[in-house]
Parts: C-alpha cells; sequence; structure tokens
C-alpha cells in the first residue's frame, strides 16, 4: 500500500499529460477546459530495488509492491467553490487524497490556450487555493451551524470545538490555509477529522517545456519555489510531454534521450521519492511462502501497528516481530542462515519499524 495523491490545478495546465505519463495510461486530452469530466485513477507499483532482491533471493514467485494512487481531478477555475466550471462535485475529490500535486503551467504553447489568457505563477497558484479555501469556509459555516445547535447543551468537548472552529475560520478568512493554522495537538487532531481541503499536503509539480530542461532553474520555477517556501511546500519540474514520450519508448532508447536531455531519473521515480519523505513513510517488507511484499507506513509505526496494516488479526493476536534488516538478509545469503546466526531479532509490540526492515509477524487469533 502507498498514498494516495490528486492532481490540482488550472485547466490546460497539463494535468492529464502528467497523468498519463506518470500512470502509462492513455487518458482524454485536449486544448479547451474541462476535458477531463469524471477524475481519471490509476494505482502505480512504487520501483523498489530492495524488494527485487528479497525477491531474488527467496526465489519469489510473486512480488507485491507498495503503490501510488494517482487521481487527476477536474481543472479548478475561478468561482470553482461556487460551483462555476464543474463546480463543487470535483472539489469532494480532494478530501480522499493524502497529498496534492498541485500542478503549475511553465511552457508556453500557442496550441494550447491559457485560460488567463497568459501564463503567471503567483497568480495561477492564488486562484486554485483561494477557491479551496472558499470551499473550506463553506464547510465550516454549515459546521458551525450544526455545532451552535447542540453546543445549548453545555458540553465542554461541543464549545471547545465551536471555539477551534470560529478561530480556523477567522483564520481562512484572512486568505490563509488550514495548513498554517498553528494550534495546540488536540487542536490539529480535531482539524485532521475536518479533512478541510486547505490543511491537504501539497507538493508544486511545475509543468515546463522541452526548452526549459536545459536551464538550471527556469524562472517560473524559481518564481513557483519561493512562493511554495513561505508555506514549507517543497517543488519538483517535469515535462511532462516528454516523460509520456519516453515511457513509451524501448529501455535503450529512452536511456539515450534521457542522457540527452540530462536526466538523472524519470519523474515518477523522483516524485515518489519526494512523496514519501514529505509525507513521512517509510517501507518494511513481508515474506510469506513464496511472496515478498512490500508496505509504506508512517514513520514512527510501531510493530503491533504494522501488523495491522498487514491484516486486523494479526494486530490483535499480535504475539511479537521477527526482524531483520533487508541488506542483513541478503549478506547471510539465505533466511535459514540468518537464523543460523541469530541476526534475526526477536522485537515487541513497541518496536519502531525502520524503513529497510523484513518483518515476520507472530500472531494468535
Amino acid at each position: 500500500m502507498g498514498f494516495k495523491c490528486g492532481l490540482v490545478g488550472l485547466p490546460n495546465v497539463g494535468k492529464s499529460t502528467l497523468f498519463t505519463a506518470l500512470s502509462s495510461l492513455p487518458v482524454e486530452r485536449a486544448k479547451f477546459p474541462f476535458s477531463t469530466v469524471e477524475p481519471n485513477r490509476a494505482i502505480v507499483p512504487v520501483k523498489d530495488e530492495r524488494l527485487l532482491k528479497v525477491a531474488g533471493l527467496i526465489s519469489s514467485q510473486e512480488i507485491t509492491p507498495a503503490t501510488l494512487n494517482i487521481v487527476d481531478i477536474a481543472g479548478l477555475i475561478k468561482g470553482a467553490s461556487k460551483g462555476e466550471g464543474l463546480g463543487n462535485r470535483f472539489l469532494a475529490h480532494i478530501r480522499e487524497m493524502d497529498l496534492l500535486l498541485h500542478v503549475v503551467r511553465g511552457f508556453s504553447s500557442p496550441d494550447v490556450p491559457h485560460i488567463s489568457g497568459e501564463t503567471d505563477a503567483a497568480r495561477d497558484i492564488e486562484i486554485v487555493k483561494l477557491e479551496l479555501i472558499l470551499a473550506d469556509l463553506s464547510f465550516l459555516e454549515k459546521r458551525l451551524e450544526k455545532v451552535h445547535r447542540t453546543a445549548k447543551g453545555g458540553s465542554r468537548e461541543v464549545l471547545e470545538e465551536k471555539e477551534l472552529l470560529v478561530k480556523l475560520y477567522d483564520h481562512l478568512n484572512t486568505g490563509r490555509t488550514a495548513r498554517s493554522f498553528s494550534g495546540s495537538d488536540n487542536e490539529k487532531a480535531i482539524i485532521e477529522n475536518l479533512q478541510l481541503l486547505t490543511s491537504k499536503p501539497v507538493i508544486y509539480v511545475v509543468n515546463i517545456g522541452e526548452e526549459e530542461l536545459a536551464k538550471k532553474e527556469p524562472e517560473t520555477v524559481k518564481a513557483v519555489r519561493m512562493l511554495a517556501e513561505a508555506e514549507g511546500a517543497p517543488v519538483i519540474s517535469i515535462c511532462a510531454f516528454l516523460e509520456g514520450e519516453l515511457e513509451e519508448m524501448p529501455e535503450e532508447e529512452r536511456n539515450f534521450y534521457m542522457e540527452e536531455y540530462g536526466l538523472q531519473e524519470m519523474g515518477l521515480n523522483r516524485l515518489i521519492k519526494l512523496g514519501y519523505d514529505f509525507l513521512g513513510l517509510i517501507t518494511f517488507f513481508t515474506i510469506k511462502g513464496k511472496e515478498a511484499r512490500a508496505w509504506a507506513v508512517k514513520k514512527g509505526t510501531t510493530a503491533r501497528k504494522g501488523a495491522g496494516k498487514v491484516h486486523g488479526d494479526m494486530e490483535r493476536g499480535f504475539i511479537a516481530a521477527e526482524v531483520i534488516f533487508w541488506e542483513e538478509l541478503l549478506n547471510a545469503g539465505s533466511l535459514a542462515a540468518a537464523k543460523e546466526k541469530g541476526i534475526l531479532r526477536l522485537e515487541g509490540r513497541e518496536y519502531v519499524l525502520k524503513d529497510g526492515d523484513i518483518v515476520f509477524f507472530r500472531f494468535k487469533v
């Protein structure tokens, strides 16, 4: 399992092109707004050389990688929070996401007109940001009406929630996002449960043209980076059109063109690494019979919680976890040899899983 990320941004910034490049799934791409009517969805396997090496050692017949769930959400325009364009129906899809990939147009093309006439990264980002804030304000207004009715009973929890919602509403009303709201751990937990659009972590993806690849940092990327740094968001630049072309090439031809363009690795791999790091995710592995499998969990996940990721019964009946680091297993040469050398450790429920751990869960239902 991995994380679910949604591509958001204005129409005609290249979201569907990027989706195709990242997922290798063809979708409708057009030179006019709102060509994406229903969200396109793809489950993309996360390439992990460690998993392949472990699987090779145990002669796995089945290899199950972690996955990246990508959702291409229709373009947002000014007034989307009030139903303009394709409106609120698409804002709802954003609530499902773990991470937003805010695609910003950084390419010029007379064949693909910009919805506002010309490219302006700061303006484009502000339009999307404002629509998400307005949608959150509308949500909070409805929530406050409901809380106000139940607050008459005088419950301390309800009164505290009402006070927090008012503070959060005032914060958003100044044009700031829920991500930038500084509150106590308890307040942040309440806000997380609200699933506000502007509380979602964001990575800015600048879709640049081929001619920009040779530049150290194109102007649009620099402009986006300056805005992103103010909110602690990472930035990555990808030429979606070229990535799509490369994805369709045989490996040898792809490697040649990547070298010609100075690309060290494909955009999907860079994006996954950035997403994992930004969300604080690690990967642990399990071996069952002839299957080697990867699991993505948050840093700090305990062995018992990790067992629950595999199956609820494992968490409920957790006894212990046998753990070995993937490189230790490779150096040992086999699982049997690792056991003989005593390097397969027995850990309890509070053991914190490490990136690259291979775990065998002991449990009783």
